[in-house]
């Protein structure tokens, strides 16, 4: 199997080149050679690779930002993905995208199924749904949606937790938005094996368990300091979302299904083993 990767500058792209299976051939241009929002370059890269599958792990994920910048977010998230989907189609590709948990509005009461109705709340999460529909125009084609997915190298979560422990004594965090934590290595892993599946339509994939946005970042507390990665622990303190107003409404219970997944590529491991690891990755671990 040979693999384009789009969007190989970010934290899913660095994963997805590090984690190509034996047998497996990937090629992951820079962002600067091959940007998702130029079709020419895509489809000099596709004309010139003539991948059997095309990881697109490129969006804008700014979420709030986008709440003002719609059009920026609908051209990445949604045209650019049906213009990838389409010219993927012409060398005889099957295209991989990336979705998010988003689409959903959190009201539900128990995990997302990959068939239940989306309702999103925000411009980030309409536009990606945009993008998975015009993804899936293409019955070969496959979408993954998961949650808030880091690595040790990214703009995410876990590092700014990281950073502002080290500043601060005390940080608040929002304890009523649960979800799951998803290591990037482990999402890469998940979408090489549908891939080499076959898999086609929509996959949910994030680690194993449940959290708030608070629980988390007790966690990453806890294994930072484990790893020397903290040196001190600040307190962290539960807040609503109430108390952290932001432009984007989020999805206040946003567990994916993922019984799909299981059985089709095994069940994962728990968030917080995989924090772990990634812990014990950073520079200065």
């Amino acid at each position: 199997m040979k693999a384009l990767i789009i969007g190989a500058n970010g934290q899913l792209g660095r994963g997805l080149a590090a984690a190509v299976p034996e047998g497996a051939e990937a090629v992951a241009p820079p962002e600067a050679e091959c940007n998702l929002t130029d079709p020419d370059q895509v489809q000099g890269w596709l004309d010139r690779v003539r991948p059997d599958v095309v990881f697109n792990a490129a969006a804008y994920t700014a979420v709030d930002a986008a709440e003002q910048d719609e059009a920026a977010a609908e051209r990445v998230n949604a045209a650019a993905v049906g213009a990838l989907a389409e010219a993927a189609v012409r060398v005889g590709a099957c295209l991989v995208h990336v979705s998010t948990d988003f689409v959903f509005d959190g009201v539900l009461g128990r995990p997302y199924a990959p068939d239940d109705a989306p309702n999103p709340l925000s411009v980030y999460g309409r536009t990606k749904l945009a993008g998975e529909r015009l993804a899936l125009t293409h019955p070969r084609n496959l979408v993954v949606r998961t949650a808030w997915v880091y690595d040790e190298t990214g703009r995410n979560f876990v590092r700014t937790m990281l950073r502002l422990m080290a500043e601060r004594d005390r940080l608040a965090v929002v304890a009523d938005q649960i979800g799951t934590p998803t290591y990037a290595r482990d999402l890469a892993a998940a979408l090489w094996a549908l891939a080499g599946q076959g898999a086609s339509g929509v996959f949910h994939f994030t680690n194993e368990g449940v959290a708030s946005w608070y629980d988390f970042a007790v966690a990453i507390r806890e294994e930072g300091l484990a790893a020397g990665a903290l040196k001190k622990a600040a307190m962290v303190v539960p807040i609503g979302t109430k108390d952290y107003p932001t432009p984007a409404r989020r999805p206040a219970f946003s567990v994916l299904d993922k019984s799909k997944s299981h059985a089709a590529i095994g069940v994962g491991r728990h968030w917080r083993e995989a924090l772990r690891e990634m812990m014990g990755r950073l520079p200065h671990a």
